[in-house]
């Protein structure tokens, strides 16, 4: 089966490596596509031979599902994440990260191209990413830079011209199919989708040379939960046992009374079904959170076999690592299981930035700003010394890194545009202490707002309170504002069947 291909470079060329795993893109449509980034607006660079010694190398590590508090480094009192507790004692945690839509597909597509959904379009059941927002992503434009790009794991998006777009965003692709966790190897054992991921990973390094600086992006599937399977959470066997010991608290909002005085079309939404599937009794929710616990924990200990591996390679100390989710997420709060609602929940995820040649005093740091996933492209483009293209909308975040205090957002906006019944579309705006958003669809259009400082589990819901009046009209105003700059309106966009 042919899942991808391998391209590479001996200091001179690129050559391909084919079989098995496919073609890749030939030299002579690479040279195309490279030549049409620098025309969209790449500067400083001249192809594979603009690679200088001195550039980091990065690894970008995306988790699928995993929250913002999900770290121990983030106060958590259960799980342990020793190898992300690390990163962040050594770089930078950002407390304040947001997704700017939270479901996978239209996360991921903004992450590579550094745009919110309303802009690229792209989410489940769309047609796929433009050629045009692709040529802005990352990893074509660091490739085109000279950086050997690789991608391992769960892809997530459809890209316009597929495999010759994906070609020119990297030298070797190997994505891996989200279910079952447990695969079969050629010798006819089984192993977990998250140790596959580091294998690959592993071995990407494996054809890397100090002349060339690299960029590989990781994208685990684990925590998500596989659907189809009643066990929902299938951890790495060498998880076991974890957390066997441990009682979970019960959710913050879980309490009956309090789903049953949310909105009719929140009841019978895609987080309500799940949460039957996961959290309907004390006995499960116990079984199932640990479970999430344990495939997290499966992730941190993947990400120290490839930090040894760079160690090994004599890598460690030019690269950059960036960990990160593509979406929050619902473990029986509010009554729910999964994501998609404008709910801190499901909106803030955990990013850490580890830069081994950073000043000591700048290690160990925690950043408050708002940061969103449409950063991460920017950001890694200046880290590799390449201009961003004048058409991202997200802002690097170098120099916070750096310990500077550039004048940042205020405020932000959010969405989900998936066409589904049980997901109900919404958009709205965060600004400082306040939250606005909107189900723009529903009839009336149901609206709420919150004191994030008074109420920072968003359980009183502002709108129509007296005293209220003007931040929600200055809040209606600015989402307004922000929905228009991005796109405009809303309008159904469905694949061709």
């Amino acid at each position: 089966m042919k899942t991808g291909w391998t391209e590479q470079w001996d200091g001179n060329g690129f050559h391909r490596a084919e079989g098995t795993r496919g073609k890749g893109l030939d030299r002579r449509a690479f040279l195309r596509m490279a030549a049409g980034a620098t025309a969209a607006g790449l500067v400083g660079c001249g192809g594979a031979r603009a690679a200088e010694r001195g550039r980091p190398n990065i690894v970008f590590i995306l988790t699928d599902d995993q929250r913002w508090d999900m770290l121990s480094c983030a106060g958590h009192p259960i799980l342990r994440t020793p190898q992300m507790d690390a990163l962040a004692a050594e770089g930078v945690r950002f407390t304040n990260m947001f997704v700017t839509t939270s479901i996978c597909a239209a996360s991921r597509a903004s992450i590579f191209t550094g745009l919110f959904e309303r802009t690229h379009g792209y989410t489940f059941g769309t047609p796929p990413i433009r050629k045009e927002h692709a040529a802005l992503s990352y990893p074509v434009r660091l490739r085109a830079a000279g950086y050997r790009t690789g991608f391992v794991g769960k892809f997530g998006v459809g890209v316009e011209g597929n495999k010759q777009t994906k070609a020119a965003m990297f030298d070797t692709f190997r994505p891996l199919g989200r279910n079952p966790y447990f695969k079969k190897r050629p010798d006819g054992s089984e192993r977990h989708l998250t140790d596959i991921t580091g294998d690959l990973s592993i071995e990407f390094l494996q054809g890397c040379r100090k002349e060339r600086p690299f960029c590989l992006s990781i994208s685990f599937n684990a925590p998500h939960a596989e659907d189809n399977d009643p066990r929902q959470y299938i951890w790495p066997k060498a998880e076991d046992g974890l957390y066997e010991e441990a009682t979970i608290p019960p959710p913050a909002l879980g309490e009956p009374g309090f789903f049953a005085k949310q909105p009719e079309f929140l009841k019978l939404s895609l987080n309500r079904i799940r949460w039957h599937w996961r959290f309907d009794t004390p006995e499960k929710y116990q079984r199932m959170v640990k479970g999430y616990f344990r495939m997290i924990s499966g992730v941190d200990r993947v990400i120290g076999r490839v930090r040894a591996e760079l160690e090994r390679l004599g890598q460690a100390e030019n690269t950059i690592i960036i960990v990160t989710g593509d979406n929050g997420y619902f473990l029986g709060e509010r009554g729910f299981a999964g994501k998609w609602t404008p709910y801190e929940d499901s909106l803030r995820v955990p990013l850490i930035v580890y830069d081994p040649r950073a000043a000591r005093g700048r290690r160990g740091k925690v950043a408050e700003q708002d940061v969103l996933n449409i950063d991460l492209a920017p950001t890694m483009l200046e880290m590799a010394g390449v201009a961003a293209p004048a058409g991202m909308q997200g802002r690097s975040l170098v120099g916070i890194l750096r310990g500077e205090r550039p004048r940042w957002r205020e405020d932000f906006f959010f969405e989900h545009l998936f066409e589904r019944k049980d997901i109900p579309k919404l958009e709205g705006v965060r600004a400082g202490r306040w939250k606005y958003f909107r189900f723009f669809e529903q009839t009336p259009v149901h609206e709420e707002m919150y004191d994030l400082v008074n109420d920072p589990r968003e359980a009183h819901n502002l709108v129509g309170e007296a005293g209220q009046a003007k931040v929600l009209a200055r809040l209606r105003k600015r989402c307004d504002e922000l929905r228009d700059a991005y796109g405009g309106v809303y309008k159904a966009r469905k694949a061709k069947s």
